[in-house]
């Protein structure tokens, strides 16, 4: 069976073109600007220009990396906006991290924990019988 990707997948979207510029200020992160292009490269004054920022966080497992979306439009509006938008991109990633974890802990699987239905230790469970060696 072939895993590799069709060629639409490589197919470049040329209604959907922008021409990234990057912002910073060297402290607190960055500001992307994505002003829409036609084809030819020409601003499509048709389609609204995004602001993105993007910053990072430390933590004691290292930089964790934020993106969002900044409802602004101009540069200016964009600067204004980043302090709050990271704020709140922080606190929406910590929630999904927590979720996670919750997930993960909750499909931890502890010997004996499935009621004697394949545990180690138990029927079926790869273990020695009776739960362990005797001398």
């Amino acid at each position: 069976m072939s895993s590799m990707p069709d060629q639409e997948q490589f197919q470049f979207d040329k209604s959907s073109l922008v021409r990234e510029e990057v912002f910073t200020d060297l402290r607190a992160g960055q500001i992307r600007r994505l002003t829409p292009v036609d084809a030819n490269g020409h601003d499509d004054t048709d389609k609204p220009v995004r602001y993105v920022g993007q910053t990072q966080v430390m933590t004691n497992a290292g930089a964790l990396p934020l993106s969002f979306e900044l409802e602004a439009d101009s540069l200016e509006a964009a600067c204004e906006a980043f302090a709050e938008e990271a704020r709140k991109a922080l606190e929406e990633t910590m929630e999904e991290l927590k979720r996670m974890q919750r997930e993960a802990q909750s499909s931890i699987m502890v010997p004996g924990q499935d009621g004697g239905q394949g545990g180690l230790g138990g029927p079926g469970g790869g273990g020695m019988p009776g739960g362990g060696f005797k001398l």
